[in-house]
């Protein structure tokens, strides 16, 4: 009894130990991200809760390196299958359930003959809450994209606008080099890829795109000065007001 206490006891005073450390190591992450250095595209948040928190940042950071392969690799065995092997999706789901069924169909059957129970089996449905979840997610980013086009489009800052005009003009050039379906697995594969090598190496990369960023800016303003500012705009706005 003496010995269990005492094992409970040091349980105890090691679990404190441990959350006190943890807490620690957070306040010194919160209180070193909260200084004054530059931080890339400006965010403010540890780059964990910029990819959202939860199970898809641990994904996407490779906080469980199985789970994280395991999505990588899936997604590069579809690519393979319906891009280079060019494998029709619905041709894979009928030969799919073809096998499945046939394989569950002589198993049943066969049941019999080899004195074992035939195999139960489960029933499948798709849960609500993950569904209207991405469904949410989706709509929001869909309505932010709408909301930056109609703010782009407005006229109001023309910096926006050629940065939105280049983005687009560069994804047409990328889009008719490759299929939809290759583009959509190099942005899956940076998306894996690019997260966990920026929270690797993010003190040099900061320093780099904050060097880069001024160099840009200083760029930008001489383009203004000799080009944006000689276009005339208000001498337009008051034809038209009059």
């Amino acid at each position: 009894m003496a010995d269990s206490v005492m094992e409970k006891i040091t349980e105890k005073f090691h679990e404190e130990d441990s959350s006190s450390s943890s807490d620690s190591d957070d306040g010194k992450k919160t209180s070193s991200f909260k200084s004054d250095k530059f931080r890339l595209f400006g965010r403010e948040k540890p780059l964990h809760k910029v990819l959202g928190g939860g199970k898809p940042a641990d994904v996407f950071l490779w906080r469980d390196k199985k789970i994280s392969a395991g999505v990588l690799g899936g997604a590069t065995a579809l690519w393979v299958l319906f891009d280079v092997l060019e494998y029709h999706f619905l041709t894979l789901v009928c030969h799919a359930l073809i096998l499945g069924l046939a394989m569950l169909f002589l198993w049943s059957n066969a049941s019999a003959f080899i004195n074992k129970s035939p195999p139960r089996i489960p029933e499948v449905h798709i849960p609500e809450e993950p569904v209207l979840e991405f469904a949410s997610a989706v709509r929001i980013e869909i309505n932010r994209a709408f909301g930056i086009l109609r703010e782009t489009a407005s006229g109001k800052d023309l910096k926006m606008f050629l940065s939105v005009i280049g983005g687009l003009w560069i994804l047409s050039i990328v889009g008719s080099c490759c299929s939809f379906l290759t583009l959509f697995y190099i942005a899956f594969f940076l998306l894996h890829t690019v997260p966990v090598l920026y929270e690797k190496y993010e003190d040099q990369v900061d320093d780099f795109s904050e060097k880069a960023t001024i160099e840009i800016k200083k760029r930008y303003a001489v383009f203004d000065e000799k080009v944006l500012s000689k276009i005339p705009r208000g001498p337009l706005k008051d034809k038209k007001q009059a």
